[in-house]
């Protein structure tokens, strides 16, 4: 089967312009299947999903359908961080070395929580030359080698993104703060998506992966400018990701920093979670956390990255690059393909994006930063 996507498009009265920016994705840029979703407090005003959940265009995609969100997921850690800090388990401004003592080796060990989770570890990936793809997979082994691991720059004075690592750095201090040593995946199962009916997975139990879209992967690498070795050790040695194992082992295990699944719908509802104190009447996160969870925590040039960055705690606030919308201080983060997140304290919209089809873009794709400005037009 082939020819015209099938869609299924609401729109709150006044979006319609969105609606038409999303079908004419596919026209444009040739989308095999996406999904676009927009809240405002507890009321959906925008919910788009369109394409196929297979290859061979035979099964609609549909709200059912989970896909890998990457780095957009990175949010998720940032969350569990933020509810273990509300539940007064940790600290923004602990010092690592008090929750994790075996991480108190070159100079790592002042590190604060804020400071892993903005990309300040020194620590972009695994750094042993003996390391391989199979590793990542032993979690104690992970967390004992970077533990142990030299810094690629002196820790806390400059941010160089960590695309697998930071999963590990959050997981572990989170599950060392919980005080029933939950994972970070646990956690936000049960503490923020269960009770709402969320579907978001860290660890996609494998009785769910019949409900994952087909994902078309990029049809050229990614394009990173004058390559370090901060740039390598994060993506370009051999071992440098876990994606190269059996696909349904990947979904299973908890990579924090990049192997989320989700929907877009359950993505957008969760981001409220970044913007209120209460939503449908429950409380969420104190207005101190709130305010934590926003400050910036480092701006400029990423080691990693070839953009100028600025990071929060485990989200990247919108300037200097505007990619989440007009307004500087909404918090976002974008996946590898596509996809991305966003929560804007100004408006009091959150949103998310999922797609099927992968773009090489890191950062700023076009199919989301069009759709971001359909609906700002219409605010």
């Amino acid at each position: 089967m082939s020819g015209t996507a099938p869609f299924d498009l609401y729109v709150a009265p006044g979006f319609e312009p969105v609606s038409d920016r999303f079908v004419e994705n596919f026209t444009e840029h040739d989308e095999l299947a996406a999904a676009f979703c927009v809240y405002d407090r507890d009321d959906c005003i925008i919910d788009l999903i369109g394409g196929w959940a297979d290859k061979a265009k035979t099964q609609n995609f549909g709200q059912n359908n989970l896909v890998p969100v990457f780095s957009s997921g990175k949010t998720m850690a940032a969350l569990v961080i933020a509810w273990l800090a509300d539940q007064d388990r940790l600290g923004y401004d602990q010092e690592i070395r008090s929750i994790w003592p075996e991480f108190d080796t070159h100079g790592k060990g002042r590190l604060t929580v804020a400071q892993i989770m903005s990309h300040q570890s020194g620590l972009t990936g695994v750094t042993d030359p003996a390391w391989n793809v199979n590793d990542w997979y032993d979690w104690n082994k992970t967390c004992t080698t970077l533990a142990a691991q030299e810094p690629l720059w002196e820790p806390g004075t400059a941010s160089g993104y960590a695309p697998v690592v930071y999963g590990f750095l959050a997981g572990e201090v989170a599950r060392r703060a919980d005080m029933h040593n939950r994972t970070l995946g646990q956690i936000l199962r049960e503490e923020l998506c269960e009770t709402e009916g969320l579907d978001i997975w860290i660890g996609l139990p494998e009785i769910h992966h019949e409900r994952c879209a087909y994902m078309c992967k990029p049809p050229a690498p990614a394009e990173f400018g004058e390559i370090n070795e901060a740039t390598r050790v994060a993506f370009l040695e051999k071992g440098s990701s876990p994606g190269g194992r059996d696909i349904t082992e990947w979904r299973k295990a908890e990579f924090a920093g990049s192997n989320c699944h989700a929907t877009a719908k359950s993505l957008a509802r969760i981001q409220q979670v970044a913007l209120h104190e209460r939503l449908d009447a429950r409380p969420c996160l104190s207005e101190g956390t709130l305010a934590q969870l926003h400050k910036t925590r480092i701006s400029g040039r990423n080691l990693v990255l070839p953009f100028d960055l600025t990071f929060a705690v485990g989200y990247m606030k919108n300037t200097p690059n505007l990619f989440f919308g007009p307004n500087a201080d909404t918090l976002g983060h974008s996946g590898w393909g596509g996809s991305c997140v966003f929560a804007d304290p100004k408006t009091g919209l959150s949103g998310a994006y999922v797609m099927t089809k992968q773009n090489n873009t890191l950062l700023g794709d076009v199919r989301p930063v069009e759709l971001i400005k359909s609906l700002y037009t219409c605010v």
